[in-house]
């Protein structure tokens, strides 16, 4: 009698995640958490772009950069000590080493709720599936959160001198000179930390202002504040051409201007990671290369949900993150609320830092009849005087008795402002509500109560 040939079962699991970068990663704790079997399949290391090659090195650098900032200025307040120079090498060990704690501990976090870790690369076979290697996964439910990729531009080659984000965190010099061709988060950050670093920095952005997804206020002021730091701000210019030469890189411009620059960063966004996965032949719906799903992050595939950075909307860690918690507890069977775009707080970590949460003005005005807003300038802030920081926090309510819908900020140390800004965004606020809070003498944080009592019309310190 012939036996039959053994065949192998699919290992299968409650929840099958591609992808462990934030949204991934969050998404099997919750889910592990809830007490449900969880398989993560990932490509690289676990952590993904933010912890490897995105927030966590680059505010590394960027604290460096601060550093560098104080020893420059530190005779200002009394302290004897002198700038000699930057170790890039001892640069780089700081910034590895934070991120390999960081990883160390999100590797023992996940062995804690015995996540099962793949590590290949994934394709989507249809259905609740992942095939990685000739091995097939299923699970119940299927999550994707392959994350995204920094963006190239058509006619402009990558190489020793052009690079993007992912290989100027690993540069091995300070570039003598630096030009960035963009003036997103991305490319205002890397351009503050070079210039503290010593080199000359040009931006070149073609739309009218830097970080144009923030109210135009901040971007006016982020622009002043670099020019005073000697990074020179070219706004609404294009690169017509970049072409690395022998030791530069010559670029011309849209307005007949050229430039050779010892580095040419190209920091134009990042794009979903979604091609070559198998998402759409296998009929994932996909718009522009970002996965369609609905409020509840379902795609168009029974049992599969998308988050993270292949979800069109804002490519924040912290917006992934959340969203991985959310699909984990609606995969259990919770009732999560879905994560409101524009109660997701953002901050540009550059020199002054940039936060916002909720609406800019001009969406404000479109969405209300009427917005009344108020700027409180950080000159009057104790605080900021002892840091010598410049910048302000505009505040809008809609109409002139509705509640808080957004806040802005723009100064150094400003992100840290951002959690109770969100609350009072969130919860519907009114002005003078926030301001009735005690916020502690001498703190930055008396700024956003100033501001929200000058909002309520009872200032006390502030002037309209």
């Amino acid at each position: 009698m012939t036996k039959a040939p053994m065949t192998t079962a699919e290992p299968h699991s409650d929840v099958v995640i591609l992808g462990g970068g934030s949204g991934g990663y969050a998404c099997a704790i919750r889910a592990a958490q809830l007490g449900l079997s969880v398989t993560l399949i990932e490509a690289d290391k676990v952590g993904g772009t933010c912890l490897h090659r995105g927030c966590i090195p680059t505010k590394a650098l960027l604290h460096s950069a601060e550093v560098a900032d104080s020893a420059r200025t530190s005779e200002q307040f009394g302290v004897r000590a002198s700038f000699a120079g930057i170790d890039v090498a001892q640069v780089h060990d700081y910034k590895n080493g934070t991120v390999e704690r960081l990883y160390s501990g999100l590797q023992g976090l996940l062995a804690q709720h015995k996540i099962t870790i793949v590590n290949g690369y994934g394709t989507y076979v249809g259905g609740r599936s992942i095939d990685v290697d000739g091995t097939r996964y299923t699970g119940t439910s299927l999550v994707l959160a392959t994350g995204s990729y920094p963006r190239e531009l058509p006619g402009i080659e990558l190489g020793r001198r052009i690079v993007t984000s992912d290989q100027a965190l690993e540069l091995d010099r300070v570039p003598t000179s630096a030009t960035v061709l963009g003036g997103g988060v991305i490319g205002v950050e890397f351009a503050s930390l070079w210039r503290s670093f010593g080199a000359e920095v040009t931006i070149v952005e073609a739309l009218p202002r830097l970080i144009a997804a923030e109210d135009p206020w901040s971007s006016k002021q982020l622009e002043r504040a670099y020019r005073k730091r000697g990074i020179v701000c070219k706004t609404d210019t294009k690169v017509d051409s970049a072409k690395e030469a022998a030791g530069s890189v010559r670029i011309e411009l849209s307005d007949g201007t050229i430039l050779d620059t010892d580095l040419l960063l190209v920091a134009v966004g990042r794009g979903p990671r979604t091609d070559g996965n198998g998402f759409e032949e296998r009929g994932i719906s996909l718009d522009k290369g970002f996965v369609v799903t609905d409020e509840r992050l379902r795609t168009s595939v029974d049992g599969v949900y998308a988050v993270g950075d292949i979800v069109p909307g804002l490519a924040l860690a912290h917006r992934g993150f959340q969203q991985g918690i959310f699909v984990a507890e609606q995969i259990a069977g919770k009732d999560p609320i879905p994560v409101a775009e524009h109660l997701i707080p953002r901050v540009t970590y550059s020199h002054p830092e940039v936060a916002s949460v909720g609406l800019g003005e001009e969406v404000a005005r479109t969405q209300y009849a009427d917005v009344s807003t108020v700027i409180y300038d950080l000159a009057g802030n104790g605080k900021s005087q002892i840091l010598r920081t410049t910048g302000g926090i505009k505040v809008i309510r809609s109409g002139t008795k509705g509640p808080v819908v957004g806040v802005h900020l723009v100064g150094d140390r400003v992100g840290e402002l951002i959690g109770e800004a969100q609350l009072a965004v969130a919860w519907e606020a009114l002005p003078d509500e926030v301001g009735r809070f005690i916020h502690a003498h001498p703190s930055q944080n008396e700024a956003l109560g100033e501001a929200m009592l000058a909002l309520a019309g009872t200032p006390l310190h502030a002037h309209n």
